[in-house]
C-alpha cells in the first residue's frame, strides 16, 4: 500500500542544516497496522508528514496504492489525501461545530451533499460509538470521545490508509486501550491500512503486526513485532523495548554472565527452577524485564554464571537447549 524509497528530509541549507530524515526505505502492506517508533526527535512526526505530502521530502519516493505522490500536481495531490488521512495527539476538532457536523467537514469539502454526508456521518458515529453524541459539541466530550469523533471524520473520505500520529499519547491508559481495540476493529472491518506513529512500545505490542524504529532519522530496525521483542539487535531497539535496561554496568568488572532472550515460548517455563532440579546449578537473577504478551514470554534476563567453569558451561549449554530460548555469553569489563 505504501513503499517509501530512499528518502530524505532536511530543513535549512548550509552549517544551518537539520537532516531529519536520511535515507528511509520502507514496505507497509494492504491491510495490515504498521508501527513506527522512536523517542522524541527521531523523526516520527516528519516521517508521517511526509506519507501524504504535508511536508515535501528532500528527495526520495513516496507511492501510496501505485501513485507517486511526489510527481503529483497540487490538484492531483489533494485528491490522493482523501485517500490517507490523519489523526493526531490534540484532536484537531473543530470547537464550533457539533460532532455531526465534524464528520460532515470533510464531505462538505468534497462536495458531497449535505443529505448524503449527514447519513454518512451517523453511520461513522455508530461505527465508533457515539451517534448519541451527533449533537453534542467536543468541549461537551471526554479526551476518549473526541478522539472517536476524530477518527469517525478520517473515516468519511473512504480512506485506504489512516495515519496515526501520536494518537493516544494525550489519553489514559485506559481510554488508550479502547482506542486502540476501535482501531483494530475498524483495520478488520473496513480493511484500512493503519500506520501508528508512538513512542510507546505498550501501544506497538497492542495492535502493529510489524514495526520499524527510528533513531536520529534513520531506520535502525524493522520486522515483525514478536522478533524485535524476541530478540532487538540494534541499541535503539533495546532502549525502546527494554527501557529499564538489563545490563552488567552496575556489577564488578569480571563479572561473568549470560543474557537469555525469550522467544515466545509459554510464559510459565520455569527455567531457573528447571537448571537448579535437573543440574543442581544454581544461577542469579541480575536482572529482567521480560512480559507476557497473550500467554507468552517475551524479554530478556540477565543470569550470573557459577565461577566454577564447568558448572557455567553445563548452565549455558541447557539454557540453550530450551525450546524459545536464546543465549549469549556477556562478561563486563571497565
Amino acid at each position: 500500500m505504501i513503499q517509501i524509497q530512499h528518502l530524505y528530509k532536511t530543513f535549512g541549507t548550509g552549517e544551518n542544516a537539520v537532516h531529519a530524515l536520511e535515507d528511509i526505505s520502507l514496505d507497509i502492506q494492504k491491510g495490515e497496522i504498521f508501527g513506527i517508533i522512536g523517542l522524541s526527535g527521531a523523526g516520527k512526526s516528519t516521517l508521517v508528514r511526509c506519507m501524504n505530502l504535508l511536508e515535501r521530502p528532500t528527495s526520495g519516493t513516496v507511492i501510496v496504492d501505485g501513485k507517486d505522490m511526489t510527481a503529483l500536481s497540487e490538484k492531483e495531490l489533494r485528491l490522493a489525501r482523501r485517500n490517507v488521512t490523519m489523526i493526531f495527539q490534540s484532536f484537531n476538532l473543530l470547537m464550533q461545530r457539533t460532532v455531526l457536523k465534524n464528520v460532515c467537514f470533510p464531505m462538505e469539502l468534497s462536495g458531497t451533499p449535505a443529505a448524503q454526508a449527514r447519513k454518512r456521518a451517523l453511520e461513522l458515529l455508530d461505527l465508533v460509538g457515539l451517534r448519541e453524541k451527533a449533537d453534542a459539541y467536543p468541549s461537551q466530550l471526554s479526551g476518549g470521545q473526541k478522539q472517536r469523533v476524530a477518527i469517525a471524520r478520517a473515516l468519511a473520505t473512504d480512506p485506504k490508509v489512516l495515519l496515526c500520529d501520536e494518537a493516544t499519547s494525550a489519553l489514559d491508559p485506559t481510554t488508550t486501550a479502547s482506542i486502540l481495540a476501535l482501531l483494530k476493529d475498524l483495520n478488520e472491518k473496513l480493511g484500512v491500512t493503519v500506520v501508528v506513529i508512538t513512542h510507546q512500545m505498550s501501544v506497538i505490542e497492542e495492535i502493529c503486526s510489524r514495526v520499524a524504529i527510528l533513531d536520529g532519522g534513520v531506520v535502525a530496525e524493522q520486522g515483525k513485532v514478536e522478533d524485535i521483542f524476541s530478540n532487538p539487535h540494534t541499541d535503539a531497539a533495546r532502549r525502546l523495548v527494554y527501557p529499564g535496561g538489563v545490563s552488567l554496568e552496575q556489577y564488578p568488572a569480571g563479572t561473568h554472565a549470560v543474557r537469555v532472550a525469550f522467544n515466545g515460548g509459554t510464559a510459565y517455563q520455569p527455567l531457573i527452577a528447571s537448571l537448579a532440579i535437573d543440574l543442581g546449578v544454581k544461577v542469579n537473577i541480575l536482572g529482567a524485564d521480560t512480559r507476557n504478551i497473550e500467554g507468552r514470554a517475551f524479554g530478556t534476563m540477565l543470569l550470573g554464571l557459577p565461577d566454577n567453569p564447568n558448572e557455567a558451561a553445563k548452565a549455558l549449554s541447557y539454557i540453550r537447549a530450551q525450546p524459545n530460548v536464546s543465549a549469549e555469553e556477556v562478561e563486563y569489563h571497565v
